[in-house]
């Protein structure tokens, strides 16, 4: 054994809690229970995967409404499959093709044992519905989706050549749907593990030390993935797949942020003390502060999403929060004591070491020299550490007026991309990947009415339909209106058709006025649903939950800013200029995913999605800095404090960003496209927020502002002056600092270490 087996290897006194974690054998211990909880959840979790799109009707809308009361009508436990009929050359079907349309309504109804209503011809004759009444408790499970199937089968077999048949309506889409999500789970998986370990091999340049991390990451993946399921049925949350797709994002991003802090700040200390499980513990005092911090930020405004109306937001508030939670379980137990357990070999081939002998000192520092004496502006009392970062640094602080402004105009230049957007996806445009139904909706589209395959519902007291059917006529964009029974209790129902399609500006107007009309109907207490008013009610609840949460957000953020920072100036300015960046990449993302990736908008649910990813992930690397500014700012001007801060943390920053970026683009490989354009506008966001603000819009702000930033509180009170020896160290800094401490970018540490 080396002189790291020293007593400090085998006893904890010294250590508490973190000697516990990283001793030579109680390291095995806690790696041992954590195996033995991963296994608990693994056998007892529920390991159903979510495949059914997002819920985001609010459960108070007069469309859910119209959907409760629908079921105390006699058909209410059916749903009807809607099949198109069209030929292939476009020309009108005439009596064969109406037959066949027969034929295949026929042999679709024998598979759903039902009959089959139809068929309806289109006023040109160029198509044909028929319609099958399916029940409703099979369409969102694995049974309506091979039921859909033999449907499908049974029309194709036997169907007339020349002629196109397309299954559309809601068992269709339920089926397509699950289809879609088929075998997501394990592509987003596979696909975000890869990006991980190819950007940990880049960053470690280590053939072995890339696992260690990425094993904890994915069993605490694997484990907040159940415990997800679980806490959602606690609660009476629904799970969807796009929410554990997200929730998987997180944890593999934010653990991955956390696991570089902790590692970066573990080879530092290890090129200090000779004693690897010393050097362990003073990291894990000094990084776990700031991955706490980071951690609480996002959870807490996570949390704020349990106000939503919106039951998709409040399903990934408490899963991404539990997800995350999980992640620094592992990341704060698991990770320290595998480092522990595997050694200072797990860095190889670059192993940091303390330095030893004048020669090699002496060349490294002629190293620095030469990198820094042309960069440290004059008035500094120390020379500004090697590297890329602290350069930059010095170049901002020299000219913080002209760099702020310029990075301002850009910014502000960039949230312009996001006028003029179309907010709002209809049935047909959710999905990037084929589907029969959006195809049959939209062939229909073509030769019905717009609205006909997907009618409007107005429900009225029995009594009352005559009047409230006459009026509905009269509403602008009706088509026609008609009775569709009574639900003997009191209710009456009207089906409206528009000449507008579904979750377009037309039909949604129309539902509006529409619904303005049949209020005025006296005693009729008329209420309007169907999918185009859920649409509407979707997009109020959206609005209403961006104007409440997003400022709630805001002022977590800022809280948590003001506990980490102790002072009330830096805290305003970092939050204006995250909330500036959020807005560009808003701008940006909508600009790329419109305009180069060809989709027709936004959905409605992407603004407050990237609003709470954008400032509450994008803020972790501005509190990353400035919490080492702070310490700077004890023995330094806030000027220099700041260049040396971006100097010292820029190469652990710069990796987490990119980290985090790439595995929210990950988020593509789910089928709908509302994710994808989440996972494009917060990459594009922490991007920004890495190499714009971390790196020159703060910087700016705070050499401008000085050292009034840290009001009310003083970074110097109790320090050491500059320049004194102290117990930890002739720099002033100690063993217990609040942040990560990457005293260069990696590679130029490592390749100093390597060619001195």
């Amino acid at each position: 054994m080396t002189a790291e087996g020293t007593a400090a290897d085998t006893g904890t006194s010294t250590g508490g809690w973190v000697g516990v974690l990283t001793g030579k054998l109680t390291a095995w211990v806690i790696l041992a229970a954590v195996l033995l909880v991963s296994g608990a959840v693994f056998a007892l979790a529920s390991s159903e995967g979510a495949s059914e799109a997002p819920q985001t009707l609010p459960d108070t809308s007069e469309a859910a409404l119209v959907s409760q009361l629908q079921q105390e009508f006699p058909d209410a436990g059916s749903v009807p499959a809607v099949l198109v009929v069209t030929r292939q050359d476009g020309e009108q079907l005439g009596p064969q093709g109406i037959a066949a349309a027969v034929g295949a309504g026929e042999r679709m109804a024998e598979v759903v044992g039902a009959e089959p209503q139809g068929p309806i011809p289109s006023e040109d004759g160029a198509a044909a519905l028929v319609l099958v009444p399916v029940e409703a408790e099979s369409i969102s499970n694995e049974q309506g989706s091979e039921l859909v199937r033999e449907m499908r089968a049974a029309i194709a077999d036997g169907l007339d050549p020349g002629l196109e048949a397309q299954l559309t309506g809601g068992p269709a889409f339920a089926a397509d749907t699950a289809a879609a999500f088929e075998g997501a789970d394990f592509r987003l998986l596979a696909a975000t593990a890869t990006v991980v370990a190819v950007l940990l091999i880049i960053t470690y340049r280590s053939p072995v030390l890339w696992l260690v991390p990425l094993i904890v990451i994915a069993v605490a993946d694997r484990v907040a993935s159940l415990l997800v399921s679980t806490v959602g049925e606690a609660v009476g949350v629904t799970v969807d797949g796009s929410t554990s797709g997200i929730v998987s994002v997180l944890v593999f991003g934010a653990g991955t942020n956390y696991a570089l802090l902790l590692v970066s700040r573990y080879r530092e200390e290890l090129r200090r003390t000779e004693n690897r499980r010393q050097a362990l513990r003073d990291a894990y005092r000094g990084a776990v502060p700031a991955i706490i911090a980071s951690n609480i930020t996002v959870v807490l405004a996570l949390l704020m999403l349990l106000l939503a109306t919106l039951p998709n937001y409040r399903s990934l508030g408490i899963s991404a929060a539990v997800g995350l939670l999980v992640a620094l379980a592992y990341a704060l137990a698991a990770l320290p004591a595998a480092l522990a357990v595997c050694g200072r070999g797990l860095f190889w081939p670059f192993v940091p070491r303390p330095e030893r002998g004048s020669e090699s000192t002496g060349a490294r520092t002629g190293v620095r020299s030469r990198l820094t004496v042309a960069t440290t502006p004059e008035d500094f009392r120390e020379e500004v550490p090697s590297g890329v970062w602290g350069r930059i640094a010095s170049g901002v602080v020299r000219r913080p007026v002209r760099v702020l402004v310029s990075c301002v105009l850009i910014l502000v230049i960039l949230a312009f991309g996001l006028l003029g957007t179309r907010i709002g996806l209809s049935q047909t445009e959710q999905f990037r990947t084929p589907s029969e139904a959006a195809a049959g909706l939209e062939t229909a589209a073509e030769h019905f009415p717009a609205g006909v395959t997907d009618p409007v519902t107005v429900l009225a007291r029995t009594g009352t339909e005559a009047e409230v059917l006459e009026v509905a006529e009269g509403v602008e964009g009706v088509v026609s209106a008609m009775p569709a029974g009574e639900s003997g209790t009191g209710w009456s129902r009207i089906t409206v058709t528009l000449d507008a399609a579904p979750a377009t500006d037309r039909s949604e107007d129309s539902v509006v006025a529409l619904r303005s009309a049949v209020d005025q109907v006296p005693g009729s207490e008329a209420i309007v649903g169907g999918s185009v008013a859920e649409g509407v009610d979707t997009s109020d609840g959206n609005l209403r939950d961006l104007a409440l949460i997003a400022p709630l957000i805001l002022l977590v953020v800022f809280v948590v800013l003001v506990l980490a920072l102790r002072a009330l100036i830096a805290p305003l300015l970092l939050l204006g200029a995250t909330v500036l960046s959020s807005l560009a990449a808003l701008g940006l993302g909508t600009f790329v995913t419109t305009q180069i990736l060809g989709f027709p908008g936004l959905d409605v649910s992407v603004p407050l999605y990237s609003f709470l990813f954008l400032v509450a992930l994008g803020v972790d690397y501005s509190v990353f800095l400035i919490i080492r500014a702070r310490e700077e700012a004890a023995t330094h001007s806030t000027r220099e404090a700041m260049v040396r801060a971006v100097a010292l943390t820029g190469g652990v920053i710069t990796s987490a960003g990119i980290v985090l970026a790439s595995v929210f683009v990950v988020l593509g490989v789910l089928p709908l496209i509302v994710l994808t354009q989440v996972g494009v506008i917060v990459a594009l966001g922490v991007l920004l927020d890495t190499f714009v603000v971390r790196t020159l819009v703060v910087p700016a702000l705070f050499t401008l502002v000085g050292e009034r930033v840290w009001w009310p509180g003083d970074p110097r009170r109790g320090a050491t002056p500059a320049g004194e020896p102290t117990a930890e160290g002739s720099d002033g800094s100690s063993a217990d600092n609040t942040i990560p401490d990457d005293p260069a970018p990696a590679s130029t540490a490592d390749t100093k270490e390597s060619h001195p």
